[in-house]
């Protein structure tokens, strides 16, 4: 019960349970004490006021919106606050969960991974409103300043740790949601603000298709495919930037990625998002888009989403490197990395050898085509598109 209860608080997240190996051989002293826990901390209302002051004070306030807001059912809030204050919203480093609709007019983006990149973003805003997030997530290492001259940041988190590893600004601790429903009463309208450009979506595809296809190009059918309530479980990490551009997040719960930027996730991670629909009576297809690097971490998954007949479509792009690995190369002026190039892989025969139906395609037509097949497959597929290799965005 211990464990339970200390699983469901903030930070929410497994919880290591040991038990001796004699425990299970004694009789238990009487029947098992069930409680109920609270899993929402409120936040301070003194501090919480100062900090609405200070957001309705600023000219140009940036919104950034982390994993928090979205685990803690907060998706339709955050909207309603950065529509109140008519503020920029940009999506936290390394999201896992992405808390507001990647298509909304006030969405300027994902924010950056470095200190350099997050930084140069915020330029031009003078308060930066941290809600359920990391102060910050960064990946690669390009040095700078953490704030840019002239902004001010606020963090609201319920993880005591990650409010306390803030590098800069004033933290205020209190459940995402539940901070948000408050502010919304406490800040004043934005109206008078200039509202903030829409992010750029060039989609620009070439008139014939590539051949490998380009990873938008890879995109661009599915954004034209995937079911309006389908998931997505993202570890194709070259392409993260291509994805948001033609695979926005549009709905609460349906977007899931790595927080570390460790490999190896993704595969499992759409099992488990699969089984957990399953058991909440929820009936939606599971989009995983896995890098062939990636894709050899945890391929035994394969053998559990198969057993299962989970309705998960793994799009594999196969570029025979590992490209987010070059591009770490190129940006730490390390080139020609040995151990990289991944020539050879049979995706798709190791896919059915542990029970998915897997197929390879080469063109738009073909990966449109087998991908609405797997939709009514009603078991695991795997489709492997031959694709060029696409340099990260660092």
């Amino acid at each position: 019960m211990r464990a339970y209860a200390m699983a469901l608080q903030p930070p929410a997240g497994p919880v290591y349970l040991s038990i001796p190996m004699d425990d299970w051989k004694q009789p238990l002293a009487g029947p098992a004490r069930l409680r109920t826990i609270s899993h929402r901390v409120a936040p301070d209302v003194q501090r919480l006021r100062h900090f609405a002051q200070r957001i309705s004070a600023s000219q140009h306030p940036a919104l950034v919106f982390g994993p928090e807001v979205d685990r803690s059912g907060g998706w339709d809030a955050a909207i309603a606050l950065a529509e109140k204050l008519r503020a920029a919203v940009y999506g936290a480093p390394l999201l896992d969960r992405a808390s507001v609709p990647e298509d909304h007019p006030l969405f300027g983006g994902p924010l950056g991974m470095s200190v350099k990149t997050i930084s140069d973003r915020l330029a031009g805003h003078d308060l930066a409103v941290i809600i359920g997030a990391e102060v910050f997530r960064y990946y690669p290492y390009v040095p700078g300043d953490y704030l840019p001259a002239g902004t001010q940041l606020l963090q609201i988190t319920a993880n005591p740790d990650v409010a306390a590893a803030a590098r800069v600004g004033d933290s205020l601790l209190g459940d995402a949601t539940t901070t948000i429903e408050l502010l919304l009463d406490l800040v004043a309208e934005g109206g008078a603000r200039t509202a903030p450009q829409p992010m750029a979506r060039p989609r620009l595809l070439p008139p014939v298709p590539n051949s490998p296809l380009t990873p938008p190009e890879v995109y661009a059918v599915l954004s034209r495919v995937r079911p309006p309530d389908a998931v997505i479980v993202n570890e194709s990490t070259s392409t993260m930037a291509q994805q948001i551009e033609w695979l926005p997040t549009v709905q609460t719960g349906s977007f899931f990625a790595t927080a570390s930027g460790g490999i190896g996730w993704g595969v499992p991670a759409a099992v488990g998002v699969a089984l957990g629909d399953r058991d909440r009576g929820v009936h939606r297809p599971v989009l995983a888009l896995i890098g062939d690097g990636s894709f050899q971490y945890s391929v035994q998954a394969l053998w559990t989403a198969a057993q299962h007949r989970l309705p998960i479509v793994y799009v594999v792009m196969r570029n025979n490197e590992y490209s987010i690995l070059k591009s770490f190369a190129v940006l730490e002026e390390t080139p020609g990395v040995p151990g990289l190039d991944l020539p050879g892989l049979g995706i798709a025969s190791v896919a059915r050898g542990f029970g998915c139906r897997a197929v390879e395609v080469e063109t738009t037509e073909e990966l449109e085509q087998e991908f609405k097949v797997a939709l009514s497959a009603e078991t695991t597929s795997v489709i492997v598109v031959s694709t060029q290799p696409q340099t990260a965005m660092l």
